[in-house]
């Protein structure tokens, strides 16, 4: 399915427009066809899935479950959750909006939130096959350990309290709910089909008419430096092997737009050029975790104190991960 993106943006790219793949505004504005058009399917397809299965199934057992086990537990299963689902960054929203309105712990949906885009089963493949099993085993083991720390910590900090007020409200009904179920028995309610469909197409539509502009802008963003910035300038800048290319590598990252998988290939030509693997790590790490156009769309459900809190731990974590692979490898 995910060919006919790539076929729509050929085809505007090259046959309507008349662009030259050779060019940074051909290459640019491919991007931001190909990235849009399928990153926008995915929410319309997400947000609908979701919202009818919340429909159907019983919040209060799933809710019930993840408290029923260790908090250890929620954060594994949050994780690796996030790191079987093969969503980037953006599509990993609608899951998020998800959680948190479902009222798992935010720990969880933190956990998952941090792990989603960093790990896949395509970036296992990838990496396997480019800097073998050891590596990849390493970078999957330390994706999900970046998403369950991150999940106790924000859970420590009660980061549901710097959700915007629609989610945080949703979030907050935990508490009532609990108090009702002391009080009295929950009746169960039969939904046809057409309630079901009825509710999760007004969710879907509430939803991607608050975030569908953050998406534009944020895959225009990244499509103007993925046509615009050459990779030579990190090359010739980030290879001398020296403690501070670390964190200056993962902030250059900051700015650009990809997913696990689209950043492999990159890892590979920076490994070749001679930049150290624990900097290409901590770059590639930062452009899939940390990246801007992912914290503006990330900011339509989450203050600017929650943003900065996911970003300061991330930045520090992945600068801590880069340090240790120069210094074992």
């Amino acid at each position: 399915m995910l060919d006919i993106f790539t076929q729509l943006a050929d085809w505007l790219t090259f046959t309507v427009f008349k662009l030259s793949p050779d060019t940074s505004v051909g290459i640019g504005f491919h991007f931001f066809i190909e990235d849009t058009s399928k990153i926008l399917v995915l929410l319309v397809s997400l947000i609908y899935v979701i919202s009818f299965i919340r429909a159907s199934l019983s919040v209060e057992k799933v809710r019930d479950y993840l408290q029923g086990k260790h908090k250890g537990v929620g954060y594994f299963l949050g994780s690796t959750f996030g790191a079987i689902t093969p969503f980037c960054s953006c599509s990993s929203i609608p899951l998020f909006m998800g959680f948190v309105s479902a009222q798992i712990p935010i720990g969880v949906t933190i956990a998952f939130l941090i792990t989603s885009p960093l790990v896949n089963e395509v970036v296992v493949i990838m990496l396997g096959s480019l800097l073998g099993i050891k590596f990849t085993v390493m970078y999957v083991a330390i994706g999900m350990l970046l998403g369950m720390i991150g999940g106790v910590i924000l859970d420590k900090c009660q980061a549901h309290r710097w959700l915007q007020p629609f989610l945080a409200k949703a979030y907050q009904q935990v508490g009532q709910a609990q108090s009702q179920q002391q009080t009295q028995e929950p009746t169960p309610q039969r939904m046809t089909m057409k309630d079901r469909h009825a509710i999760a197409a007004g969710e879907t539509k509430t939803i991607f008419g608050r975030v569908w502009k953050w998406v534009s802008v944020g895959v225009g963003l990244g499509a103007f430096i993925h046509g615009f910035v050459p990779a030579e300038w990190f090359e010739q800048n980030l290879a001398s092997g020296q403690w501070w290319t670390v964190p200056v590598a993962t902030l250059s990252a900051i700015p650009i737009y990809a997913n696990a998988s689209g950043v492999v290939p990159i890892m590979g030509s920076l490994l070749d050029k001679g930049m150290p693997i624990g900097t290409t790590l901590a770059f590639c790490m930062g452009a899939v975790a940390v990246s801007l156009p992912e914290f503006i769309m990330l900011k339509q459900v989450m203050r600017y104190r929650l943003l900065a809190a996911i970003a300061g731990y991330l930045l520090i974590a992945i600068s801590i991960t880069g340090w240790l692979f120069n210094y074992y490898y």
